[in-house]
């Protein structure tokens, strides 16, 4: 499954940013538990050496004690993780259980910063490694060796959740509203011409969050995207940044057609690469095989 996850992604970053600047084609996934058996001594030395370090209340974060067991413990490993794979760099997602002003707090207070004034916006994870390696490892030795990676928030992904109650509902169809990685190009057309567009809506609408990520606008490349349009519409535009888009929507400029028309187009061309990657990767294909197995299996056991 998890080869099916690398293919797209490969796919994906091709399309984003081109053969020569992908950076996808040098990744590989590591299971943590592999990972852990390869030298499960040192790894568990680590994290109870995370473990020693730091008081609860600050692996907690804002948590309840009822809420963070689980939580706790798998903070410590993430620190046993990241010393263990040795990354160059991490991407965390951020959380809303009250983390960012308790490691903001953290990072002043622990790391001397002299910013308390303006709190940064980062997880408690992400507080957690960067002290540890700043105070456990700062010997010039140990820097050389295991160097503080890169550490990124998870903050420009597209926002495509559907509407409640359209989202619950969405998951129960046998073709939902989602697009899946080997849709064919029927499925692709008909997906879009189904989704949410209201006209001057910019506060929900996908096709234009589609278009800003797929499109490759406000990539910082300079990509435009050209939709077209009939003479009486104002003939063919070309934008270069999402705002441009949200402001010929909300206006009027911009009919919801010719934008699904566009996005349509771009979305076929995302599939078609995604199924293609997966198609030539043979341990991706079988992992398609297996899930649609399983998908036929469980959609028998819904009908009994």
């Amino acid at each position: 499954y998890h080869a099916i996850l690398l293919s797209t992604l490969r796919a994906l970053d091709i399309h984003l940013h081109g053969e020569d600047d992908a950076i996808m084609k040098n990744v590989t996934i590591v299971l943590q538990s592999e990972a852990i058996l390869k030298d499960p001594s040192n790894y568990w030395i680590s994290v109870i050496n995370a473990g020693r370090h730091f008081q609860l209340d600050t692996v907690m974060g804002g948590m309840k004690d009822a809420d963070c067991v689980g939580k706790v413990i798998g903070r410590l490993m993430m620190i046993g993780d990241v010393l263990g794979v040795n990354p160059k760099s991490i991407a965390l997602e951020m959380e809303n259980d009250g983390d960012i002003n308790i490691s903001s707090a953290m990072a002043n207070m622990n790391l001397g910063d002299d910013s308390a004034s303006s709190p940064s916006s980062q997880s408690v994870e992400a507080t957690l490694i960067e002290e540890f390696y700043s105070i456990k490892l700062s010997h010039l030795s140990l820097q050389s060796i295991l160097p503080l990676p890169t550490i990124t928030h998870n903050t420009s992904s597209p926002n495509l959740a559907l509407q409640q109650p359209r989202e619950s509902i969405a998951h129960k169809q046998e073709i939902d509203e989602y697009f899946l990685t080997d849709d064919p190009k029927v499925n692709g057309k008909s997906k879009m011409k189904k989704a949410f567009c209201e006209p001057g809506n910019i506060d929900f609408c996908p096709p234009i969050a589609l278009l800003t990520y797929f499109g490759g606008l406000d990539s910082g490349a300079g990509k435009g995207v050209t939709i077209s349009r009939s003479p009486e519409n104002g003939g063919d535009v070309t934008y270069t940044s999402k705002s441009q888009v949200e402001a010929d929507f909300e206006s009027g400029a911009l009919h919801p057609g010719d934008l699904k028309g566009c996005i349509s187009t771009i979305m076929v061309e995302v599939l078609t690469k995604t199924s293609e990657a997966i198609k030539k990767d043979g341990s991706a294909a079988k992992g398609v095989k297996a899930l649609k197995a399983w998908e036929k299996k469980m959609s028998k056991q819904k009908k009994k």
